[in-house]
């Protein structure tokens, strides 16, 4: 929006968390809170963005990523009214400012802009609220006669007629920024807790004649605030609880909505099927017809229609180099199986239990079904890695790719030494360890031959005295 300034006031302690880590920096859905606070106002399209830190504040300025944020210390922190005079050199002379809080995580776009809007509209101070059942904490909204916002009452200097007040400052609010840095630099802390609120400016702006108006928040959800580690907890279920609903309405089957964790990004396409306790991070797209098997954690993947991901699976396809991972179609992975960064399996591919695929591609119908792995390798074509084989990468200092043709077979317990060429329809026998390249349509083996020792004695323990 043009001549939009945003305040975001991220510098309190938060204390009740119980914790040396900056409140706004605890996670909500795996992303901090102030970084869905920022995400909310990017559509806004603001001119400037200031984060006002103080506790903590180089985490907090490392963490936050928003186009063109900048930060103001405030140091020591002395109310949210000094919070945001803090930031009020780095505003725009003229315009509209919103100021919103790095520990409201839900708060919607949409209720951001009507906010700016109403601000705009009438050139004055717009205030968001909200009604609640309990309002034990949070700063009352007074009326006057004729309905217009007459003050903010603090909980600590409210009166008992204002504690019973239903009707709530969210700590949103939006106003010209020329006004508004005029009552900042009125602000006075003779109050209870010595402290500068910006709630003030509600009083100054009624004092000026200026009619402050409310902007209802779409519900008590979206500006619930995080002050607490069981607040925090709260809120979590409330957001995958959203989360559930809307995968619900676009055709997921959840074996159980409340036991679903999305943290980040996860798209799905016709008649997906998820079980329980399953952990979905980063970017995921499960295409038509996937199933996930109970308490699967699946990050940064895209798996193919008609793939089924078994039980106790955990695909990282971000890993230290965050290249993701693929999963083609018809495919099957798991139980207990492991995909990490780099791992790219075709169409019709089996993965099995205890089988850990890294930094590989897998051909179509290649199979790896027990006890495996597979590192640094591509793999062509219906090929059969045998059980307890494994591709040796890694030689102490640098890693090596193994390449295997399509149509191979390799056998139990085999070690194939990297960098290393196995041909197309050749056959590695049971309990070799391959060092040289091996020939296309031949079989070979390489393991000690078999001795029996005559006489040999296994050792015994001695006898204690004791035990005669």
């Amino acid at each position: 929006m043009a001549g939009l300034s945003v305040v975001v006031m991220a510098a309190g302690k938060g204390t009740r968390m119980r914790s040396a880590r900056p409140k706004v920096l605890h996670t909500l859905a795996g992303r901090p809170l102030l970084q869905h606070v920022l995400d909310a106002a990017v559509p806004l399209r603001a001119e400037r963005t200031v984060v006002v830190t103080g506790h903590g504040a180089d985490a907090v300025e490392r963490s936050a990523t928003a186009a063109g944020v900048s930060f103001a210390r405030q140091e020591p922190q002395l109310g949210t009214g000094h919070a945001v005079a803090q930031a009020a050199p780095l505003l725009a002379a003229d315009g509209t400012t919103l100021v919103l809080n790095g520990d409201v995580p839900m708060i919607a776009t949409g209720t951001l802009r009507a906010l700016v809007d109403e601000s705009v509209a009438a050139g004055s101070l717009a205030l968001l609220t909200v009604e609640v059942a309990d309002a034990h904490g949070y700063g009352r909204i007074v009326r006057d006669p004729d309905g217009a916002v007459a003050a903010i009452v603090e909980e600590k200097d409210a009166s008992d007629a204002e504690r019973a007040l239903r009707e709530i400052y969210t700590g949103v609010l939006a106003a010209p920024t020329a006004k508004l840095k005029g009552w900042l630099a009125a602000l006075r802390s003779d109050n209870a807790a010595g402290e500068y609120y910006l709630t003030d400016v509600v009083r100054l702006a009624v004092a000026e004649g200026i009619v402050v108006t409310g902007v209802a928040a779409g519900d008590e959800t979206e500006v619930l605030g995080v002050n607490s580690a069981a607040q925090l907890a709260d809120l979590e279920r409330r957001f995958q609880r959203r989360a559930a609903g809307r995968l619900m309405e676009g055709g997921v089957r959840l074996a159980h909505p409340a036991r679903l964790d999305v943290r980040g990004e996860l798209a799905c396409g016709s008649d997906v099927e998820i079980d329980v306790g399953c952990v979905f991070e980063g970017r995921v797209t499960l295409g038509d017809g996937v199933r996930v098997g109970g308490y699967c954690m699946l990050r940064d993947v895209t798996v193919g229609a008609g793939t089924e991901i078994k039980p106790y699976t955990h695909v990282d396809g971000g890993g230290s180099t965050g290249t993701g991972a693929s999963i083609g179609e018809r495919a099957s992975v798991g139980p207990f199986a492991r995909l990490r960064a780099g791992a790219r399996l075709g169409a019709d591919v089996h993965i099995g239990n205890f089988v850990e695929v890294k930094n590989s591609t897998l051909g179509r119908g290649a199979k790896a079904n027990h006890l495996a792995y597979l590192g640094d390798s591509t793999v062509g074509e219906r090929v059969n890695f045998g059980a307890g084989s494994i591709t040796a990468n890694y030689d102490g200092a640098a890693k090596h790719r193994t390449v295997i043709g399509d149509d191979a077979s390799i056998g139990s317990n085999c070690v194939l030494v990297a960098p290393i060429e196995v041909g197309a329809g050749a056959t590695i026998g049971g309990g070799s360890t391959i060092s040289r390249p091996a020939p296309a349509g031949q079989l070979t083996v390489a393991r000690a031959r078999q001795a029996t020792i005559a006489g040999w004695k296994r050792p015994t323990k001695p006898v204690k005295s004791d035990e005669r």
